[in-house]
């Protein structure tokens, strides 16, 4: 999906990838983040978003949960991280990494609340009056107070299937009478997801249905007297959609993709952030005139379509695809017949934290001296190397 732009505007990661493969520091199914253009990218988004007042957490499942951005990030003033998950809210408690908006897009746990909450975030998504009680209980045994963020939906809104969750426009009314009556939860804010898409056709990312649904909420709310400061609007935050999250009302976006570059947006035109992250293998065998090199970094929507084979940059570039989605992802077809061992870089669409690779960050690539400072677990894990 971004193998010809990293090609284009970013060369030397291609270069260093495949220099640091041959030379056995990088093993097959490994993605490797520029963390110089991370850093570039991770500015620029700051600066866009400061110039709009909006404000903004930084989302890191695509790259697995890793500390060293985490704190790359928050040293540079973003809001804090937007756990998408519990697991992912854990860690970051454990590594002191400041929790921004927690529970969206999946429910923090009832066990896991007294740590989450001990460690103050900033606000919690909800879709529940249940899981609003759950929140008052620990907040009250803890003498602390914690706002709380709807997750809101109406007719006509995008739900992704393994999404659904939030309280109707309808039951607004119901929803505050209820969250009135808990003296530790107060309601700061309105999100939904995804409130940006890409379109193919227009070649420009848009905002949903489900951006006015959480405009109109928070209009609503607003009208009877809560203070709503954040109206959250995620998906695909980057340079470009950071304006009109301010246009339409928004305060609040979440980078993910474009932190390094790789919303569908900069796959097709060159934008502000520059794609930071390609994924290496290596041919592992041949059979039936195809090549397979080994996988595990698989996601369904990774729209992975071109792989780099060979030694250099000037090598091979051929179709790849990616297993059947009821097949494990042990390798990856690559069209034609390649020599085994050599090196494999393709580029596609990340979310780390459901693969089984690790992550390697890349330091000094701008200034010519590229070294792998660090290797991880999907999930965040150092394995080896500094930080």
């Amino acid at each position: 999906m971004f193998l010809n732009k990293v090609m284009e505007l970013n060369p030397s990661l291609v270069d260093a990838a495949i220099f640091f493969h041959k030379k056995g520091e990088l093993l097959p199914d490994t993605y490797v983040i520029d963390m110089d253009r991370l850093a570039l990218n991770a500015e620029n988004l700051k600066k866009t978003a400061d110039a709009e007042s909006v404000s903004l957490y930084f989302m890191l499942k695509q790259v697995g949960h890793n500390p060293v951005i985490a704190r790359l990030l928050t040293d540079m003033g973003y809001a804090g991280a937007v756990a998408v998950d519990y697991r992912e809210a854990l860690e970051y408690v454990d590594q002191g990494i400041p929790l921004g908006n927690v529970g969206h897009l999946v429910q923090t746990p009832k066990a896991t609340l007294p740590k989450i909450l001990s460690a103050r975030p900033e606000i919690m998504t909800i879709y529940s009056l249940e899981k609003a009680q759950e929140i008052e209980h620990i907040c009250s045994h803890l003498h602390m107070e914690q706002q709380v963020m709807l997750r809101v939906m109406d007719n006509g809104d995008i739900c992704l299937p393994g999404q659904t969750g939030g309280f109707s426009l309808a039951s607004l009314p119901e929803v505050v009478s209820s969250l009135r009556k808990l003296p530790h939860v107060h309601i700061a804010g309105v999100t939904a997801f995804p409130c940006f898409l890409y379109d193919e056709k227009r070649g420009t990312i848009f905002p949903t249905h489900n951006s006015s649904t959480v405009v109109k909420a928070a209009a609503w709310l607003r009208d009877r007297g809560i203070p709503v400061s954040q109206v959250n609007l995620p998906s695909a935050t980057c340079s470009d959609t950071i304006p009109l999250i301010h246009q339409i009302g928004g305060t609040h976006g979440e980078p993910g993709h474009g932190l390094t570059g790789t919303t569908p947006l900069h796959a097709e035109k060159n934008c502000a952030e520059i794609p930071g992250i390609v994924y290496v293998s290596e041919v592992s065998h041949t059979e039936g005139g195809m090549s397979f090199c080994y996988g595990g970094g698989h996601y369904r929507r990774s729209h992975m379509r071109l792989a780099l084979v060979g030694d250099t940059r000037e090598s091979r570039v051929v179709p790849v695809r990616p297993p059947a989605e009821e097949n494990i992802d042990y390798y990856f077809t690559l069209e034609g017949l390649h020599p085994v061992s050599e090196s494999v870089i393709m580029s596609f669409r990340t979310q780390m934290f459901v693969t089984r690779s690790s992550v390697a960050l890349m330091t000094g690539l701008s200034q010519g001296m590229p070294r792998i400072s660090g290797i991880f677990t999907s999930s965040g894990q150092k394995i080896r190397g500094r930080e």
